[in-house]
């Protein structure tokens, strides 16, 4: 019998928090997972940034990215790695730097979901180049913004099409308030999207691998109560239905970790983002919620290591295209999609394994969320964060929500 020893990286930008708790839960829960005649025990460590040779080989069999987003460095050794070593890692570098928010819109409109009527318009400044001029001069056709507007109607925002985070959304209630968002909008090329009229439900459904958590969000509130803390607040076929979207999505894109925003007005939903390249992980923001994701995490990474899962260079989009093409309704559509999805993230096998190998996470992990080491990651983010008079109390705010997950049933 021998030890087969299956490795997992973090590749990790300005984390702190959810590393700490990733790595001292996956310690305690001392793996030793039987494989044929071997064992496999599993190692984590965290992923430096250095001179790499093409050719070189990646001791990883799964990558935890949170930085090919933006650091090309990063992500060009991941791409060497998949290319050259079979690496997994959450998410497919490819379609994540090439899939953005406008993508991601005509790929789900193709599909048939609720998306708003959404627009890309030309950019109000440019950045000069040699050709620019004589380009625009020949091509560029006048048109009039605020016959446009008043085509999508009002309200309806303004928001940059490959965006994130609420940078350069603006709230446009009238044409003024369009031309001035346009006036001062500079380079950057903007998407007019139709506003959802009397949404009395704003939901961000968070998808890791083959699990979905539901969660009532507020964009108004202070980021660190913007994910509520209530649980049971979507009938069951509506929550269904938002998991499925976003599985949905997820695997169309060969996505392992993204968030989808739905609008609901008059019992209909609508999908205003999901393109979602590096989804809240900070205790901070997530508090109550934090537990699940480090557990949703451990979950997927240990399964994917496991399985010596691989990334899939086709997306295989025809199948999907075959059944947007149909005569079907959408529900009908989307049952068809979601057996896909099932494929693409090997959910029996992956639900069989959890059953089999991590049935203790969740003892474990209760005991942990209790522990002095998450209270100090806590402490370690809110201290990033906050200015030094504040870090007591929003220290004890967070804790405090973590201790009313578990006392809830750490579900």
């Amino acid at each position: 019998m021998a030890n087969i020893t299956r490795r997992i990286g973090l590749s990790l930008g300005a984390d702190i928090c959810w590393p700490i708790c990733y790595e001292e839960l996956f310690r305690q829960l001392d793996l030793s997972i039987p494989h044929g005649k071997d064992k496999l025990s599993f190692e984590v460590e965290r992923v430096f940034i250095e001179p790499f040779n093409l050719q070189q080989p990646c001791k990883y069999d799964v990558v935890i990215d949170r930085l090919t987003h933006w650091y090309h460095m990063s992500r060009e050794w991941i791409k060497k790695s998949i290319l050259m070593n079979d690496l997994y890692v959450f998410n497919n570098p490819w379609s994540l730097t090439s899939m953005e928010k406008h993508t991601s819109y005509c790929a789900m409109m193709r599909l048939g979901f609720p998306v708003p009527e959404t627009w890309l318009i030309p950019p109000k400044e440019y950045v000069d180049s040699a050709d620019l001029q004589s380009t625009l001069t020949r091509y560029a056709k006048l048109f009039d913004l605020g016959a446009i507007g008043d085509q999508i109607g009002y309200p309806m925002f303004m928001k940059p099409y490959d965006g994130g985070a609420w940078v350069g959304v603006t709230a446009i209630k009238d044409r003024e308030a369009l031309h001035k968002a346009y006036d001062i909008s500079g380079t950057r090329v903007m998407h007019l999207q139709k506003g959802v009229k009397d949404h009395d439900a704003f939901v961000r459904c968070i998808g890791l691998g083959p699990q979905w958590r539901c969660v009532n969000y507020d964009p108004a509130a202070p980021l660190h109560d913007r994910y509520r803390m209530d649980t049971d607040f979507l009938p069951t076929s509506e929550q269904i239905k938002l998991q499925d979207m976003t599985m949905v999505i997820n695997a169309f894109f060969g996505w392992d970790f993204n968030s989808c925003e739905s609008l609901r007005s008059n019992g209909e939903w609508a999908l205003i983002d999901f393109a979602n390249a590096c989804p809240d992980s900070q205790v901070t923001s997530l508090h109550f919620h934090f537990p699940w994701l480090i557990k949703a995490n451990l979950r997927w990474s240990i399964f994917c290591a496991a399985t010596k899962r691989k990334v899939s260079a086709d997306l295989n989009w025809h199948k999907y295209f075959k059944i947007a093409d149909s005569d079907r309704s959408f529900d009908e559509k989307l049952a068809e999609y979601v057996k896909i999805a099932h494929e693409h993230f090997d959910i029996e096998n992956f639900e069989e394994f959890c059953a089999k190998h991590l049935s203790h996470l969740d003892e474990v992990a209760d005991e942990f969320f209790g522990s002095d080491t998450v209270r100090d990651a806590i402490n370690q983010k809110v201290k990033a964060l906050y200015p030094e008079h504040e870090i007591d109390e929003f220290t004890e705010l967070f804790w405090s929500r973590i201790q009313d997950w578990r006392r809830q049933g750490g579900e």
